[in-house]
């Protein structure tokens, strides 16, 4: 497994099993907040490093909140690769 180069991140979708409140949404400044249908909630956006992933899912036990799944993404925004359909050029 590599090493990720300074200044390099990915995008990671989180999503909880739980609505969050506005003091729990605090926790989580520079993630976009997108409630889902029944009393989840999605939090989309960037993360440095694995270490700052890490804390995320920390703040996430210390809250309390059912952490239902974590997905990465590609660094320029683009989908996982398991959601790039087969047709697609390159995928």
């Amino acid at each position: 497994m590599g090493t990720r180069p300074s200044g390099d991140y990915a995008n990671y979708e989180i999503v909880l099993g739980k609505r969050l409140g506005s003091r729990g949404a605090a926790s989580f400044a520079g993630f976009e907040l997108i409630e889902i249908p029944g009393d989840g909630m999605l939090l989309r956006g960037r993360v440095v490093d694995q270490a700052a992933l890490h804390g995320v899912l920390a703040q996430v036990r210390d809250l309390g909140i059912p952490l239902v799944s974590v997905r990465r993404g590609e660094a320029d925004g683009s989908p996982p690769a398991d959601e790039v359909p087969s047709d697609r050029p390159g995928g």
